[in-house]
């Protein structure tokens, strides 16, 4: 990457500007820093970012809940891979799939509008494939949802145009047709163009009004972490007690720490005795051991297990009222 496209990666993950000529608000954003740039050599900066496949999405990342939406992580054994994956990527619900390094070897996002649902989508994959043993995880804690990856030493100064709710919280939304579509429109990729919100036809105040109301967390840059150098990644689970307590909680320190996107509580299943669960990045494998051994450390070194990401079979974005 070149320095332009590392410093656009450092500020578009967190927020892409809401405004008619987003580009342009970069460019000058850049100016006033010191960096002589057009409005142009931005666009062609980020547009280079999008077809080398680093940025995988440009968009709105929303909350599911308070659009009316569950999300399960669901854990099960597979011999055939190959048919699994194919059964998968035509379910449109779920979202993300892994092979992870464990006996529990596949690791699948769910998300729907109910239990049942959910349900009838592990149902209809268990019998056209030899999926079996599956737990459906809920989350009874978030500590920390923020999937911006940064390299060292990339600069950080997005906070001139950040406006987001990484952690939203409330009641379901009442959302009106016109609310569903714009929606499902900005859960979708920014057209390739110096008006992307024109030309998408959507409303940078509305856009700007589901953040504000806890709809969407975030308007950014959705990276493939491998693409952009984060090669190495685990879901390391641990065996604590405390995690729901107050601040000095396992589950608040591990947030803190900046190698992890995710974090949070599941209930344990038996097996499993692991209740925290928190992705961890990094660009080598020392990297991440060190990470791991350090965040195990911050927390009272309690027992855990590394799962690491063997093989992405799948990860999409969800497009709600599709």
């Amino acid at each position: 990457m070149t320095a332009l496209e590392q410093h656009l990666l450092s500020v578009i993950q967190d927020a892409f500007p809401l405004e008619e000529r987003p580009y342009k608000v970069l460019a000058d954003m850049f100016g006033a820093q010191g960096e002589a740039v057009t409005e142009q050599a931005v666009f062609e900066a980020v547009e280079n970012l999008r077809n080398s496949g680093i940025i995988r999405r440009l968009g709105g990342i929303y909350d599911s809940a308070r659009l009316g939406f569950i999300s399960r992580l669901c854990a099960g054994k597979v011999a055939d891979i190959d048919k699994f994956t194919a059964a998968v990527n035509a379910v449109p619900a779920i979202t993300h799939n892994y092979v992870r390094s464990h006996e529990y070897n596949v690791w699948f996002t769910v998300i729907a509008e109910s239990e049942d649902e959910i349900r009838a989508v592990i149902d209809k994959l268990c019998a056209e494939t030899d999926l079996h043993d599956v737990h459906v995880l809920s989350v009874t804690k978030k500590f920390k949802i923020d999937t911006v990856m940064r390299s060292a030493g990339a600069p950080v100064d997005s906070g001139q145009l950040a406006v987001r709710r990484e952690n939203a919280v409330g009641p379901r939304a009442e959302l009106s047709s016109a609310d569903k579509v714009r929606i499902r429109t900005a859960c979708g990729d920014i057209p390739h163009t110096l008006t992307p919100y024109a030309d998408w036809g959507v409303s940078v105040e509305e856009l700007r009004g589901d953040i504000a109301g806890g709809l969407m967390r975030r308007f950014g840059a959705v990276l493939r972490h491998q693409e952009a150098g984060f090669a190495y990644n685990a879901m390391v689970c641990f065996d604590v007690v405390d995690s729901r307590n107050s601040e000095a909680g396992s589950g608040a320190v591990l947030a803190k720490n900046p190698h992890v996107s995710h974090c949070y509580e599941r209930p344990a299943f038996e097996g499993f005795p692991y209740t925290l669960y928190a992705m961890m990045h990094a660009q080598s494998a020392a990297e991440l051991e060190k990470y791991i051994e350090e965040a195990a450390l911050s927390i009272g070194n309690p027992d855990y297990a590394v799962l690491h990401s063997v093989r992405e079979l799948k990860k999409t974005s969800f497009v709600f009222f599709a």
